[in-house]
């Protein structure tokens, strides 16, 4: 494919990009519902403060979710080898995350459906379960990610996977969730702090002042025992960025802080983790003088700098295999085909835009408070 405009390395490199592009977009657009559904509980006490909540995510989840749905169809075509281990390999925490997942459109439209207490608290928690779970889920995953998965592959490229979901739940892993949570409640606090008023404004000041702090502490935590506890991986001798898609064509090697390298030999990228801790300082000083729409640019500015801290940090790994190190996938042979991956950009090209662009407008219709007012038939009857 010389007459392709890319090269075969540079098109990995711009889909390693794009991926990390798709992940930070599901976690700044859609981490602000995963946070508001786990403070639901804690901000909103009556069933009105607990309907404004609700309404302040109702009319953007869905459009919010679709960065998780590009996502894994960019992973599905870019990275097939990714794909069939991280899918078959985590499949009981994908399928929680999913039945969680799936509890928001069913409470959202079932919980006003009937006036009854018990009934509307049963969605409510539901909400929660569907906001807390995939919070953690997320993080865990990403703490097994750093500390390799066991998988390999067969002979004919086919991946088995030997762990179970249980072994996925390691003390590293368990932190990395906490971090997850913490940085989504944080960031479901700012949108709560400026879409609303009184008592659920104020509340949501407290809380989320409180996982801001919590949300560095933990994210310096993680950094520290990832630099002194956890073995890292590491590739010995080269491997050529524009070689087949064969992840056992190379040797790996496990090393105490070898997942420090990038960060020793480029200076400069210790900028990104201070600013994972410098965007959840900023964001609890914000919160807690109530400028909710500075609150939610800190913590967003906190959740893009984190995810490219671990980008970064394992780089150019995708998933490295804790029994079999040499079958690790890594950005330069678990990739489609140089012709596959050109015509996805071109896709990509024209529609991620027109994504960008509608989502912009969507909240801009959307924007302005939300109170008791805007529940009322007369006023808004698609209320939630």
């Amino acid at each position: 494919m010389d007459t392709l405009p890319l090269d075969y390395p540079t098109l990995r490199l711009i889909w390693w990009l794009l991926l990390g592009i798709l992940l930070i977009g599901f976690a700044v657009m859609d981490g602000f519902d995963l946070g508001i559904g786990t403070l639901l509980p804690a901000v909103a006490r009556t069933d009105q403060e607990r309907r404004i909540v609700i309404n302040v995510v109702g009319p953007v989840w869905e459009g919010n979710q679709v960065w998780l749905i590009l996502g894994g169809g960019a992973i599905f075509a870019a990275f097939p080898a990714l794909y069939a281990v991280s899918f078959s390999g985590f499949y009981l925490a994908m399928f929680l995350i999913l039945f969680a997942l799936i509890l928001r459109p069913v409470g959202f439209k079932f919980r006003s459906k009937v006036e009854h207490t018990r009934w509307r608290s049963t969605w409510d928690w539901a909400l929660f379960v569907g906001g807390f779970v995939p919070a953690l889920i997320f993080g865990v995953a990403m703490g097994n990610v750093l500390l390799g998965v066991p998988f390999h592959f067969e002979d004919n490229l086919r991946p088995v996977y030997t762990g179970s979901l249980f072994g996925l739940l390691t003390p590293f892993a368990l932190l990395c969730g906490l971090v997850s949570v913490a940085m989504l409640v944080m960031h479901g606090a700012g949108m709560l702090v400026m879409k609303t008023d009184g008592d659920i404004a104020a509340r949501a000041q407290r809380y989320g002042t409180w996982a801001a702090l919590a949300t560095a502490a933990l994210f310096v935590l993680a950094g520290i025992w990832l630099a002194t506890g956890i073995n890292g991986y590491a590739i010995a001798g080269t491997l050529d960025p524009a070689g087949p898609s064969n992840p056992l064509g190379k040797q790996v090697v496990i090393a105490n802080g070898a997942w420090m390298a990038n960060y020793r030999t480029m200076p400069w990228t210790w900028v990104l983790p201070l600013a994972g801790i410098a965007g959840a300082l900023l964001s609890a000083l914000c919160l807690r003088a109530g400028r909710g729409v500075a609150a939610f640019l800190s913590s967003g500015l906190a959740i893009v700098a984190i995810i490219l801290t671990q980008g970064l940090a394992i780089f150019p790994f995708f998933l490295p295999s804790s029994t079999h190190p040499g079958a690790s996938l890594t950005l330069w042979d678990a990739s489609s085909s140089h012709l596959t991956l050109f015509v996805m950009l071109l896709a990509t090209a024209f529609f991620l835009p027109l994504i960008l662009l509608y989502t912009a407008w969507v909240y801009r219709v959307l924007r302005g408070k939300i109170g008791p007012d805007s529940l009322g038939e007369k006023t808004n009857p698609n209320a939630y």
